[in-house]
């Protein structure tokens, strides 16, 4: 789901007008118009109010997970960003460890999968 969709939806679960959840966000009705429609996206303040208003991630809104108010702390954000470079990368960059231990090169393997495995089964 898009950003407009996820931003319609919460407005309209809530009974909600245009107008009304444009007042409380401090934009025009036809800036919302625009963003439910995705003619536009809002800007970063306006993201953050749109979540802090609706009590859902930022995440959320931009359909990085289906779970609305599930967030990450700012140290796995980055970590999670960083799946994207290859496994020898992750590797290199980042010392694994669990309970004070390194990680074993397999370990962080199964590790680096495992977080794989559960982000494609919160995008679907």
């Amino acid at each position: 789901m898009d950003i407009g969709s996820h931003i319609a939806e919460l407005r309209e679960e809530r009974g909600w007008t245009q107008e009304h959840l444009a007042s409380l966000l401090g934009i025009s009705r036809a800036a919302l118009s625009h963003y439910e429609k995705n003619r536009r996206e809002p800007d970063y303040d306006t993201l953050t109010k749109f979540a802090d208003l609706f009590k859902v991630s930022i995440d959320y809104l931009v359909g990085r997970t289906n779970r609305p108010t599930v967030t990450l702390d700012d140290p796995v954000r980055e970590f999670v960003d960083q799946l994207e470079l290859s496994d020898a990368e992750i590797l290199e960059k980042f010392s694994l460890t669990i309970d004070g231990q390194k990680l074993t090169p397999e370990e962080a393997r199964r590790f680096i999968a495992f977080v794989r495995a559960e982000r494609n089964i919160e995008t679907k």
